[in-house]
């Protein structure tokens, strides 16, 4: 499959996330079939230099434990974290968000 496909169904994901949910790049790499979640960050981070519309809301996006990215490619975890609170996200702890309460299983 070539990058561009792979990040475009990426995004096509990512932009279903209702507000007030999370998905973690696991569960995205597991819908499109792969084990790669990396990939799924890559494509995520890559909207840095390219996000088009509709926009893609990758700040709803963690990591298996809910883990906050820490290269949050819009201006770091603090600005993810200011974004999910925004949406009604709840936190257990400064860097993860409650998976129990905000994870949105597809």
């Amino acid at each position: 499959m070539k990058k561009g496909n792979f990040f475009e169904r990426v995004y096509q994901i990512v932009r279903k996330i209702p507000e007030g949910k999370v998905m973690t790049y696991g569960q995205i790499a597991k819908i499109m079939g792969t084990k790669d979640a990396r990939n799924v960050g890559w494509a995520l981070h890559a909207l840095r230099h390219a996000q088009g519309e509709p926009i893609v809301p990758c700040h709803r996006v963690v990591n298996k434990d809910g883990r906050l990215a820490p290269g949050y490619a819009f201006g770091g975890p603090n600005e993810q974290k200011m974004r999910l609170k925004a949406e009604g996200v709840e936190f257990i702890n400064e860097d993860n968000v409650d998976l129990e309460r905000s994870l949105w299983r597809v």
